[in-house]
């Protein structure tokens, strides 16, 4: 077990690396007190029986570069494989900029596989690797130096299995030619804009009940505050204050501190001060926005005349044919989608790409009784009408 502590040792690694067809990939971070997730360590591991193929690589050592690591990234011929990528890649475009390229979600290829929703490592590691992980160092402080042998043991199993799980679910995909299925689902994750937080949309992540517009604004500016504040300061927005006392003050609309004082739901830090100051002056801006300038919440769907027999027809479907394909029937539509395409709405995602390949065309023709459903021994089946 080798652990990398300096940025010549990285670039000798990194080097081998890109002789390969793939390199399997992990990180361990924190992110418990900081806004954005804290680098403690990189897991690397690429095939090689004859010479060192895995390692730990220390982003805390003193002087050390990744800069060696992010060239890896950036080369078109290395495949980075890594297992719900999502939270690995926010570290890396952040840091750097760099999300990696061509990019392996083994948790997406799972799904197309036939895996479940969203399958666990261990999981895929004990149905393709025939291994057991050990558990036991998960809940850790990454940050403490010098690392144990049990927890290093433990961050390099997440990417010495992945190699197994990645050339299993990869042969799987060449030979049932849904490759390109996975290749569609990693645009998502290679656009920038899935890990940027706007401050001016963060109101949207909000859970309300009220749709009043005036309400909606203050949500705006106390939500757009917080998310400035956290990302400046780097601390997490539930230190700022949390989602309840949010919507409290959007309810109470409170003036001055005397006013923020009688908040049941809001951090005594958050009563004085730079927060304080904040969220009066958020309020303010609320309260004093034009109309034309109030959110509007997307009511669409809410609104949506939903056939109900028909969306059962559809979640029929669904099954049918996802159990047939062998792929995960989230992975193709929501609930949420189905209910939409029973009211007559085409704007969803089961209707573009594979997923229209699998489902989509004949959910249409379900919807304009161009098909019907029937049983055919243990399985359902479309008939024409």
């Amino acid at each position: 077990m080798k652990i990398i502590s300096t940025t010549a040792d990285l670039a000798a690694f990194c080097t081998q690396a890109a002789k390969r067809a793939y390199v399997t990939v992990d990180t361990e971070f924190l992110r418990e007190r900081t806004y954005y997730s804290k680098l403690c360590l990189v897991q690397m591991a690429y095939r090689d029986a004859a010479g060192e193929d895995a390692v730990l690589v220390d982003p805390l050592a003193e002087g050390i570069s990744l800069d060696p690591l992010y060239d890896l990234f950036r080369d078109p011929g290395v495949v980075k494989v890594f297992h719900a990528a999502r939270q690995d890649l926010e570290i890396f475009h952040v840091d750097a900029g760099v999300i990696p390229a061509p990019l392996f979600d083994t948790q997406v290829a799972a799904m197309v596989c036939g895996f479940g929703e969203q399958a666990g490592y261990e999981t895929l590691v004990r149905k393709i690797a025939k291994a057991e992980v050990d558990k036991s160092s998960r809940f850790t402080d990454w940050s403490r130096r010098p690392l144990t042998d049990a927890q290093a043991e433990y961050a390099l199993a997440d990417v010495t299995h992945l190699r197994d799980v990645y050339e299993y679910l990869a042969n799987r995909l060449a030979k049932s030619g849904r490759t390109k299925w996975v290749a569609e689902e990693m645009a998502v994750l290679n656009d920038p804009a899935t890990y940027q937080s706007n401050p001016d949309e963060a109101w949207m992540r909000v859970k309300t009940r009220t749709t009043s517009g005036r309400f909606l604004a203050i949500v705006r500016e106390l939500a757009r505050f917080r998310e400035t504040y956290a990302q400046t300061r780097d601390i997490p927005r539930s230190r700022v204050y949390k989602d309840d006392a949010l919507v409290e003050l959007a309810s109470t609309k409170p003036l001055n501190e005397n006013d923020l004082n009688r908040s049941r739901l809001l951090l005594r830090e958050a009563r004085k001060g730079e927060i304080a100051d904040g969220i009066l002056a958020s309020i303010k801006a609320g309260l004093a926005a034009k109309p034309g300038d109030l959110p509007e919440p997307d009511l669409s769907r809410a609104k949506l005349q939903v056939n109900p027999a028909l969306a059962d027809m559809l979640r029929v479907l669904l099954k049918a044919v996802t159990d047939d394909a062998g792929v995960a029937p989230k992975l193709i539509a929501s609930s949420a989608d189905l209910d939409a395409m029973a009211a007559g709405m085409r704007d969803v995602s089961a209707l573009n790409g594979w997923r229209r390949e699998v489902f989509g065309d004949v959910a249409l023709q379900l919807c304009e009784g161009k098909v019907g459903l029937a049983v055919k021994g243990q399985k359902v089946v479309t008939v024409p009408l």
